[in-house]
């Protein structure tokens, strides 16, 4: 209790009724400004009772939670949470007089997917425990990161050992072709002098054929390790785009997909180094045309947001895995028979050579979706006004007492 509120009440016996309502009034007072910091905090707080009723949510709770009203300790705290598996985990582990920390869960929030840290704890005053404390956090942007930083290390670690390991691998390779090579001259020289020759010929072509795909694997692994020379030159990106579809557009129509455009009129130019951004674009259609196998949409869509230019790629394919997304752009990483795991991994390190991001959401079932986004040199962007709001004497709380 507030010392202030603690005194007052030692004394609300001795006092007279303008005391009374000056207590009151201070006490209001009080509470607004309590209420006012655990709205500011971009932190969910929920706190119930010992019956798990919930007590207070503050502005960040309400909105990661989607709560949109309660009755303050008449209604259980997961009866008033639409999202059914946090609901659903509040109730086991409050009903459990268990604790829980940092749980993760995905919820859609304004259409967007997030990922939101759920922890349970009890709530102690005095060594006694007064009912249940509830910390919602949005560590979307963090595990972002962090997905990062791990792919950038793993790049990273790589890149000595690539050196090393491909020189050693590319010679012999070379070897092997020439001898390949000799080998198939020599029989032709005596073709039809032999009737085992035509059945060597066509072991010599498998192997040159497996000679040239391990020859391929080795180039991209060293392209992927490798520093970059992007040479980056100011640009639109949508006539880089429509090239690439027209480039691959018979790959496509033979693939049964419908390629739909929505390129902005309005996209402000941006640097990039044009055979590499078309290397990525080839790579994000062919993926997603592997991904419709029976035929599909791809929509390529354009626009500027907040000083970035987004390029947005999806598909209405069999979709990525939740175990499978965080790991895409790893190196060696692939689901398929025949890739080296080695694509996505170009990708993106070319667009971290353009100083920009991508970031991909996907559903098992319903298709992917790939944004990247890649900045506007800052002569290019609008410049941004900004009126500062008149200053009040009161601060109001957010929310309000529920």
């Amino acid at each position: 209790m507030r010392p202030f509120i603690k005194r007052a009440l030692q004394k609300v016996e001795e006092v007279d009724s303008q005391k009374h309502h000056d207590f009151i009034l201070a006490a209001s007072r009080e509470i607004d400004r309590l209420e006012t910091a655990l709205d500011s905090l971009i932190r969910g707080i929920l706190v119930c009772d010992t019956s798990h009723k919930l007590i207070l949510a503050n502005k960040a709770a309400r909105r990661f939670l989607s709560i949109i009203s309660y009755e303050q300790a008449r209604e259980s705290v997961w009866s008033v949470i639409p999202e059914e598996l946090i609901a659903e985990f509040l109730a086991q582990t409050l009903l459990s007089e268990d604790k829980a920390e940092e749980r993760e869960f995905d919820v859609e929030l304004n259409g967007k997917m997030r990922l939101l840290s759920v922890s349970v704890m009890p709530l102690v005053r005095e060594r006694q425990v007064s009912g249940s404390l509830i910390l919602v956090d949005d560590i979307t942007e963090r595990k972002a990161r962090e997905a990062k930083m791990r792919r950038m290390e793993n790049l990273a670690s790589l890149t000595t050992l690539a050196a090393g390991v491909a020189h050693e691998i590319k010679n012999p390779l070379g070897s092997l072709s020439i001898h390949v090579q000799l080998i198939q001259k020599t029989l032709d020289a005596n073709r039809g002098k032999d009737a085992y020759f035509s059945q060597i010929d066509r072991y010599l072509k498998v192997i040159n054929e497996e000679v040239e795909r391990l020859n391929a694997i080795v180039v991209d692994f060293l392209f992927a390790v490798r520093p970059m020379n992007a040479e980056l030159l100011k640009g639109n990106v949508n006539d880089l785009i429509k090239d690439t579809i027209e480039f691959i557009s018979f790959e496509l129509k033979a693939a049964g997909i419908d390629v739909i455009i929505n390129l902005s009129d309005n996209l402000p130019s941006v640097n990039f180094d044009a055979g590499l951004i078309k290397m990525v674009l080839i790579n994000l259609f062919r993926n997603a045309a592997a991904a419709m196998s029976e035929g599909g949409k791809l929509t390529i869509t354009t626009k500027e947001t907040e000083g970035e230019a987004l390029i947005t790629i999806a598909d209405t394919g069999a979709g990525i895995s939740e175990d499978n997304i965080s790991k895409i752009f790893d190196p060696f990483f692939t689901t398929k028979d025949d890739g080296t795991g080695l694509g996505l991994t170009l990708v993106f390190k070319i667009i971290k050579e353009h100083q920009g991001d991508i970031s991909v959401v996907s559903r098992e079932g319903e298709g992917s979706v790939f944004t990247i986004s890649l900045p506007v040199p800052q002569i290019d962007r609008p410049l941004l006004t900004y009126e500062a709001p008149p200053l009040s004497e009161t601060a109001v709380p957010a929310g309000g007492i529920q």
